[in-house]
């Protein structure tokens, strides 16, 4: 048995067994939230998400820097991500892509980042309406968890980067030991009654902490990038490995 099949398949928000309705849950979990989301990130996460976002992109500079580079953000959301891979672009430089499906939150990125110089797209990460070889980078900020199937997300995206391609994604971990009781007494019980208070939808912060539950761990997520063809895989622990940044390269 291969790795990809020995983790869990991707997303079942409500333990859809078909792969379509799955992700049409989950867009309606997101369209519910978009009011909220932006509040609700900074307040639960302490304002590190922000931290979280430009050192994620920081790691990318080298990439970012040409200006003749072609960056996909997927699962947008809100477009705080996006933003912070263009402040490492130079002036002039092919805009950015900035792609979700859930059209409430991606017109609140459209009105935050009026005037920046991203191309937004709504759109799926599992069927990425864009040629082989399309872009340089891609990355994805705490939405990959999302997919309804992990590995083939992880192809969608090897099959849209070009040759030497560089694939970053930053995600929610659960840590071990003490750190992770700790970690899941507050995802699990005082996130949702929060999150569930400020935007009315519980049910909808109640899945977070049990997409990240679902999601596979550190190891098993290089695992599966290099099942996928990536090489030099690497993941850099945020927070107490509370969050990380997935790197790769497409061989």
């Amino acid at each position: 048995m291969s790795v990809v099949e020995k983790v869990n398949a991707g997303a079942r928000p409500g333990g859809e067994a078909d792969e379509a309705a799955a992700a049409e849950h989950v867009r309606e979990i997101f369209d519910s939230i978009a009011p909220s989301y932006d509040l609700l990130n900074h307040l639960l996460s302490m304002g590190l998400d922000r931290r979280w976002w430009g050192r994620a992109a920081r790691s990318f500079r080298e990439v970012l820097a040409r200006p003749e580079a072609r960056v996909l953000d997927l699962c947008c959301g809100t477009g705080d991500m996006t933003a912070a891979l263009l402040k490492e672009r130079p002036v002039g430089g092919v805009a950015v892509t900035g792609l979700d499906f859930s059209g409430e939150m991606l017109e609140r990125a459209r009105v935050k980042y009026r005037g920046a110089h991203v191309e937004w797209v709504k759109g799926d990460a599992m069927h990425l309406p864009y040629a082989d070889g399309s872009f340089d980078l891609v990355t994805a900020a705490f939405g990959f968890r999302n997919l309804t199937n992990y590995a083939e997300g992880l192809a969608e995206i090897y099959r849209v980067l070009a040759p030497g391609g560089r694939i970053g994604i930053l995600e929610c971990n659960q840590p071990d030991g003490l750190r992770g009781f700790g970690y899941g007494i507050y995802f699990r019980h005082v996130l949702p009654v929060v999150g569930g208070m400020i935007s009315g939808e519980r049910a909808a912060y109640a899945y977070l902490p049990a997409s990240v539950a679902r999601f596979p761990r550190p190891t098993q997520m290089l695992a599966m990038m290099k099942e996928a063809g990536f090489a030099d895989g690497a993941w850099d622990g945020y927070l107490l490995r509370a969050a990380g940044l997935y790197r790769g390269t497409k061989t």
